[in-house]
């Protein structure tokens, strides 16, 4: 189903692609250094095909691949940063 989920740092967001087309995104920002996960949506016709979390799952993978530390902002994508707090660091 999911062709791919590339980031594109132009849109400062991660994206899931279906079929060719946009499914859905993760915003992000750089804050201090920190990946801050701000923003999730995914396409209604996909709702509850695990899009988000193979978005939040990829911006895991791409963190830990740079070295730097995440904050997931967005709570949609927390609970499965929350499974790696060692990555985690909280932005006020």
């Amino acid at each position: 189903m999911v062709d791919m989920v590339i980031k594109n740092e132009a849109e400062s967001r991660y994206e899931v692609h279906v079929d060719g087309k946009l499914a859905g995104f993760l915003e992000y920002r750089d804050v201090a250094g920190v990946l801050a996960l701000v923003h999730t949506e995914v396409d209604d016709a996909y709702a509850g095909q695990g899009l988000g979390g193979q978005l939040a799952e990829f911006a895991l993978d791409d963190v830990l691949a740079r070295d730097v530390k995440i904050s997931p902002l967005c709570p949609f994508v927390a609970k499965y940063i929350d499974k790696h707090p060692e990555y985690r660091v909280t932005i006020r």
